[in-house]
């Protein structure tokens, strides 16, 4: 039998082979997984067993032929929650943990704000700022019938928090929500139809509806804006995640439709990431 220090090893190469931009992380993350390593501890000699030597090889040669290392472990940490993910939703990112830490500070101070979360996928956003706001109302919207199992198990696996998951079609169904909010915020399809062949092969394994923003990346800010935000209370926001170079194209779509006070803050990398204007 191969011990966990030998198949890391092995794993790590094979990765490497495979051009994995990780390949020692996605390793440890397969035998913390399938192999029983205890988080923060080294891979000794204890052997693996055959049962476990056996989900390793699978789940290293989907890793290496280009499947997501979050969907092959089915779970992914977001700030402080364990969401479901796999198939068929956005991978939750790290960049979008800026987008929940810059709405929170924001409804802090409020004793129950109504969300909005649109284009929700995993309910990262709506989760994300309920987990930060107590007594938060989430409205999680999503309309993916593959991405709605997901939705619907994260914000059950959490039931301290109050998200509310409805189906629907951001472009053209904000009629059917009535009301006002707080808060709306949103990480939309952004990525220009055009460039969706370049992206690295793990991302082309997520669907297509949660990245393509049409032609030009702005089609769902432009649909937030000028439907969506119609719905803030006075003094409520809108924030929303962008792409690379996007963010002054957002804040001139948040201006045109009246909203003030725009701020535009950088993730961790030095990109303009967020884009918030209040009404």
């Amino acid at each position: 039998m191969v011990s966990r220090r030998v198949w890391l090893d092995y794993a790590t190469t094979r990765l490497k082979e495979a051009g994995c931009e990780d390949a020692a992380f996605d390793a440890r993350c397969l035998l913390e997984d399938l192999g029983g390593l205890p988080r923060g501890q080294a891979a000794g000699d204890t052997p693996l067993t055959r049962i476990q030597t056996a989900a390793l090889t699978a789940a290293l040669e989907q890793r290496c032929a280009g499947q997501p290392l979050q969907y092959i472990l089915g779970e992914w940490e977001f700030l402080t929650l364990t969401l479901k993910v796999g198939e068929g939703v956005l991978i939750p990112r790290p960049d979008t943990e800026l987008l929940c830490e810059t709405a929170a500070e924001r409804l802090k101070e409020q004793p129950a704000p109504r969300v909005l979360d649109l284009c929700a996928g995993t309910g990262c956003v709506g989760l994300g700022v309920a987990s930060l706001v107590p007594g938060a109302q989430v409205t999680a919207v999503e309309l993916s019938e593959e991405a709605l199992p997901y939705l619907r198990e994260n914000a059950a696996r959490y039931p301290q928090y109050t998200v509310a998951v409805r189906q629907g079609d951001v472009l053209t169904d904000h009629a059917a929500f009535e009301g006002f909010y707080d808060a709306i915020l949103s990480n939309p399809p952004y990525i220009p139809t055009g460039d969706l062949a370049g992206l690295q092969r793990e991302v082309q394994r997520e669907p297509r509806m949660a990245l393509d923003g049409a032609e030009d990346g702005l089609t769902f800010y432009r649909t937030i804006a000028e439907h969506w935000c119609e719905k803030l209370a006075p003094g409520g926001f809108c924030a929303v995640e962008v792409g690379v170079g996007q963010a002054d194209d957002v804040a001139a779509l948040f201006a045109a439709c009246g909203l003030e006070n725009t701020e535009i803050f950088k993730d961790l990398g030095g990109v303009p990431r967020v884009v918030l204007a209040q009404k």
